[in-house]
């Protein structure tokens, strides 16, 4: 690891608990800074109920007794739910927001990556902190955890959430891809980064003045896309990042992590050689009665622009 990383690591990672709520509220207080909550979400009616409910009561101005008002705006955005999860979500206490009302003039395309981007517009605080909506046994050291730095050190810009990643109950398990895709490209390619502990990982917080100046892969790649982008962006003095317990949520068979993984190293190879490449597809074989019978799927490679360049947003901005 290089020296650089041990420094970062040693001064850029904390736990959830060195920073207490009132401590965060102060600090708010005395900048003005406005923090957004983003849930992306398709079809998690199981969970973005209880995820909703706990930020609403534990960390807006209309939840229960106790509550700290860190959060300002909690929006769930819809990529195209055909269960209930806009209806739970908005009976929790969320504002529900499909991915279609936002910037009509351009049609959404498939993706995580597109809801985020889009997010953008919906929102409006100085931090926008996105959480995953397949979260179980949710706790809002999440959001507050990772939005504690910002608020504090007016140097950070980007914090991840590091946590243990069980897989069923095995501990540690989790994260197939992060360890056998991303660390590798990471650990060879950008050396800087190898102190993220969970470098995919769907929550984390950012200024809005960075996440505005970044282009969004629309895939799976988006987490390493924007890792990267703003190691370049601001330097690695900038980011940070946060423990802040275990994260347990819904695991995808190995053919959907196969294709999420080609989908990390497109992204990891477009930021290595942005010249002109043929779109990639992955094929993947799955056992029938007949036998063996490949399955051919494009790998994501379509990327939306900062959104600082989209007219809209910058009226929206002037306003």
């Amino acid at each position: 690891m290089l020296e650089e990383v041990e420094r970062w690591l040693a001064q850029r990672s904390w736990s959830a608990a060195d920073r207490p709520l009132d401590q965060l509220l102060a600090a708010k207080g005395d900048t003005g800074t406005t923090v957004s909550v983003v849930l992306p979400a398709l079809n998690e009616e199981a969970t973005v109920g209880e995820i909703v409910a706990t930020i609403r009561r534990e960390l807006t101005a209309n939840g229960g007794p106790g509550a700290v008002p860190l959060v300002d705006e909690l929006v769930v955005l819809d990529s195209g739910s055909t269960d209930r999860t806009a209806e739970v979500a908005a009976a929790a206490g969320a504002r529900v927001v499909h991915r279609d009302e936002i910037l009509p003039r351009l049609p959404a395309l498939p993706g995580k990556g597109e809801v985020l981007w889009r997010s953008l517009l919906a929102t409006t605080g100085d931090v926008v902190c996105f959480v995953d909506a397949d979260l179980k046994d949710f706790s809002s050291d999440f959001v507050s955890g990772i939005v504690g730095p910002l608020l504090t050190d007016p140097g950070v810009q980007f914090v991840k959430a590091m946590y243990d990643r069980p897989l069923g109950e095995v501990a540690g398990q989790g994260g197939r891809v992060t360890e056998l895709v991303a660390r590798p490209l990471l650990n060879l390619h950008w050396p800087q980064l190898a102190g993220f502990v969970q470098p995919l990982g769907g929550e984390y917080a950012a200024r809005r003045s960075l996440l505005e100046r970044l282009p969004f892969p629309v895939g799976y790649g988006v987490e390493l896309g924007l890792l990267v982008d703003a190691l370049h962006t601001v330097g690695l003095d900038a980011l940070a990042q946060v423990d802040v317990g275990v994260r347990k949520h819904r695991h995808q068979d190995g053919r959907a992590l196969g294709r999420m993984a080609a989908t990390i190293y497109r992204t990891a190879q477009l930021r290595l050689a942005r010249g002109h490449l043929v779109r990639p597809a992955l094929t993947q074989f799955e056992r029938t009665a007949e036998g063996f019978v490949p399955r051919t799927y494009a790998v994501d490679t379509e990327e939306r622009p900062p959104m600082a360049e989209i007219p809209e947003y910058a009226r929206r901005r002037a306003a």
